[in-house]
């Protein structure tokens, strides 16, 4: 695979910021000071050129600084007499000429006073990389005091948690977000693709909040049970999931082999009556999370020639999917294919260095792959260094609303740069990048840190990537979409009754086979 020349944003898994924290020990021993440094940026080439984006100077140059720490540092302080303990936290921020320190009075309830120090680096990390210099506009140092005073009277972890959950909400961003330790083990699990549950893909619907399925892994409980893409999930052990997030809900599901769970599910192709609404009990097994399936579809082109068109389906943008798909394509080539269908339909992204990787797979020479943003509004394009594509033949890309995040910087890719037709829905719209921190505690903190714009400088936020060619949603049939996945190598029935996939057969009619890689 060919090597990429990026800016200075590590985009690998579990995060391109990561925090270490040293813990020094004070006289009075009432003092505790925490130490951080930034510790995953690497030193990549890159180009970089000024967008006329207007953002404001960031307040951690140089004395203006200085100054604007001490004044936050003596606006703490004030209140502090009357506590008997204190905390102190040094930030050594690689932008700021000395360390800022912290000092908040200390909860006196054991598990609030954890959450704090949760507090003080969730804070420190917003400040240093979130997207926004301006913080939404407003006072990011005044919003720790205010949380910090706001949380001092709580009793419960998780009440403190809340005021954390709402501090980041001022920023306006739904992406920067905190998620509990056992959350951040079930994002760990679907990144490393190894899981002991039912083998469930579920996610909220922005609008709604519903949880919908989004896909079932080949052969798992849930698909034994006859569960679609598209079904919603109702209830979990008798739990209704108003308002859980899929996060939440993915951790429920998970759990020993040999447990089992009850699900209740709402068929999302039926009306809501009764009849619609189905409990069934999934035992847990090991699960294998292989993001990639794929077939080989007969094609009879206009002339009369019979082809193969090989299809491969990606779920998620996983540590193994760049693997995998290189796998599959040297599987599908070995079996005489002459064109490919990638599907990206109800991909909602996971790991951007995945996709970047996948993109590869598919692209020659030093193609521009995605242009990053970063919080000064320098635009950093991360391009590929003599790639060599493992295959040139005739490609198109399915995508729908579902299609987000990695999935449309890989849709963007291969579409700006000529390699593919885009054919479906228009995506769902989020150009943006996180970063994801383990904290102390083993929470962890998803943080916005740059905007990205296609090859071709296309806005992708909020507005999403339309196709060359529309496949409306009614054309599809979910439960069949499930269904290709249990045959590996063989076309079936449900792909041959995708009405996308038809569409995508004439269009690759069209393209001039250009051949396999050597």
């Amino acid at each position: 695979m060919a090597a990429l020349r990026q800016p200075n944003l590590d985009l690998n898994n579990p995060c391109p910021i990561s925090s270490i924290y040293t813990k020094i020990h004070h006289t009075p021993t009432s003092i505790v000071c925490y130490k951080r440094r930034i510790s995953c940026f690497n030193g990549y080439r890159s180009k970089s050129k000024r967008l006329p984006l207007k953002t404001k100077a960031s307040t951690q140059d140089g004395n203006e600084s200085v100054e604007s720490n001490k004044k936050l540092v003596s606006s703490i302080a004030k209140g502090l007499i009357g506590f008997a303990a204190a905390v102190s936290v040094c930030l050594d921020s690689p932008a700021m000429a000395e360390s800022l320190t912290i000092a908040f009075p200390a909860s006196r309830t054991h598990e609030v006073n954890a959450v704090q120090r949760t507090l003080v680096e969730t804070w420190g990390l917003i400040r240093e990389t979130f997207v926004d210099p301006t913080f939404n506009h407003q006072d990011w140092d005044s919003k720790l005091q205010q949380t910090m005073v706001e949380m001092l009277p709580l009793r419960t972890a998780d009440a403190a948690y809340s005021k954390i959950r709402g501090m980041l909400s001022t920023l306006g961003d739904p992406f920067t977000r905190i998620i509990s330790p056992k959350e951040y083990q079930s994002f760990r699990i679907g990144s490393d693709g190894n899981v002991q549950g039912v083998g469930l893909f579920v996610n909220s619907e922005p609008t709604t909040g519903h949880l919908i399925v989004l896909s079932c892994v080949e052969g798992s409980p849930a698909a034994r049970a006859g569960i679609h893409v598209g079904d919603e999930l109702v209830e979990i052990n008798g739990e209704r999931l108003n308002g859980i997030s899929g996060e939440a809900a993915a951790q429920k599901l998970r759990g020993h082999v040999g447990t089992s769970v009850s699900v209740k599910v709402h068929n999302g192709k039926k009306l809501a009556i009764d009849s619609s609404f189905r409990e069934v009990r999934l035992p847990r097994e090991f699960i294998k999370l292989s993001p990639i399936s794929s077939s080989i579809i007969p094609h009879r082109t206009p002339d009369g020639h019979v082809s193969k068109t090989g299809y491969v389906k990606l779920l998620a943008f996983s540590q193994t999917a760049a693997a995998d798909m290189e796998h599959a394509i040297h599987e599908l080539e070995n079996q005489g294919v002459e064109s490919y269908i990638l599907d990206l339909r109800n991909n909602p992204g996971g790991l951007v260095k995945a996709g970047l990787d996948v993109a590869q797979i598919w692209l020659d020479g030093d193609e521009t792959l995605v242009n990053t943003i970063d919080r000064d509004g320098n635009m950093l394009p991360i391009n590929m260094i003599n790639g060599h594509a493992l295959t040139r033949d005739p490609l198109v890309v399915l995508v729908n609303e579902r299609s987000a995040s990695a999935s449309e910087i890989l849709a963007g890719a291969l579409h700006d740069n000529g390699r593919a037709k885009l054919i479906g829905n228009k995506t769902f719209g989020k150009g943006k990048i996180q970063s994801v921190t383990e904290l102390h505690d083993g929470s962890a903190l998803f943080i916005t840190v740059a905007k990205y714009l296609s090859p071709a400088l296309h806005d992708i936020d909020q507005v999403g990537i339309t196709p060359d060619v529309q496949c409306t949603t009614g054309m599809l049939n979910s439960s069949k979409e499930s269904g290709f996945m249990r045959k590996k190598s063989s076309v079936s029935s449900s792909l041959e009754g995708d009405s996308c996939i038809l569409v995508a057969e004439h269009e690759l009619d069209s393209q001039e086979p250009k051949g396999s890689a050597s």
